[in-house]
């Protein structure tokens, strides 16, 4: 048996042969103190990548087994067979599947809906996958790499208090809800929040407004089919109040614009919003919490 299939607890033993190693399918029994445990296999597609799947016998689970003989299918696969990716979808109820993916150096790359198959219907499944060329796990870089896949990632949205000297706040009308907002988008991945809500701004309304400090930030729990979210509301500043009819409004999301008295805020907005704009203003004068939740303070 060579080297290359054991690390000196568990050994991987051929099982497929000849036909089905032509056929793109490699499996071996997992053994571990002369005993098989379990099996794992590699199964090469038309698209030269390769899909892991594993099973341990009853009593031989939640002693790191699996990862093992995961970690050395892996290895092989790039080394024996020169793939340069490998995947495995796993149920997503599955945790201890997903704990061995991820120990064994698969990065989590997303939820695939309805992949899986069950007598009542379809299941998601978690698609892990590892390339070649990813630096070691045991290299930090590589360590941090893993970690950055399968951490929460929260989504992040920047808004923009813009007041005129009667301390009237600019309000959009959106065209995906009925309710007003205050202006501002969602955060993109490694973009800063205050160049980001400036972008929305000049994006939706064509106006170019610089942000002052961060006001508050809120917390917005999942509703109406949106995850939760931080809400990042910076000072736009006190501006004349004809500084709407420089407003080109970006008609995919925005219906219309206005400066809006603190009762038509409550009004038109869902109160949720309108309990985060009262905060921000009152965090521009010095008098509000810098930290609320749906807008209320604690």
């Amino acid at each position: 048996m060579s080297s290359d299939l054991t690390d000196g607890t568990v050994i991987l033993e051929p099982r497929d042969g000849e036909r089905a190693a032509e056929q793109g399918v490699h499996l071996f029994a997992v053994v571990h103190e002369r005993e098989e445990v379990g099996a794992v296999c590699v199964t090469v597609g038309a698209d030269e990548i390769g899909r892991l799947t594993w099973e341990l016998s009853p009593g031989f689970t939640g002693r790191g087994l699996a990862t093992r003989a995961v970690n050395l299918l892996v290895d092989w696969s790039f080394r024996g067979l020169r793939l340069a990716r490998v995947e495995a979808y796993v149920d997503s109820g599955n945790e201890r599947a997903m704990r061995v993916a991820t120990r064994s150096g698969l990065r989590r790359e997303g939820v695939v809906r309805g992949h899986g198959r069950l007598e009542e219907g379809r299941a998601d499944r978690v698609l892990f996958a590892r390339l070649a060329t990813d630096p070691p796990i045991t290299e930090p870089g590589g360590f941090r790499e893993l970690l950055n896949s399968f951490l929460p990632r929260k989504r992040a949205i920047a808004q923009m208090l813009v007041r005129d000297p009667e301390e009237r706040v600019l309000l959009c009308r959106l065209t995906y809800k009925e309710d007003w907002d205050l202006p501002g988008g969602v955060v993109e991945v490694h973009e800063s929040p205050q160049l980001a809500v400036s972008r929305e701004v000049a994006e939706e309304l064509s106006l170019d407004i610089s942000t002052e400090s961060l006001l508050l930030t809120d917390w917005l729990p999942s509703w109406s089919g949106w995850d939760d979210a931080l809400c990042l509301v910076f000072d736009g500043g006190v501006h004349d109040p004809a500084i709407i009819e420089q407003v080109v409004v970006q008609p995919r999301e925005i219906r219309a614009a206005e400066f809006c008295t603190i009762e038509q805020v409550r009004e038109r907005c869902a109160d949720f919003t309108a309990r985060r704009v009262e905060s921000a203003l009152a965090n521009a004068r010095g008098e509000g919490p810098s930290y609320t939740e749906s807008g209320r303070a604690f």
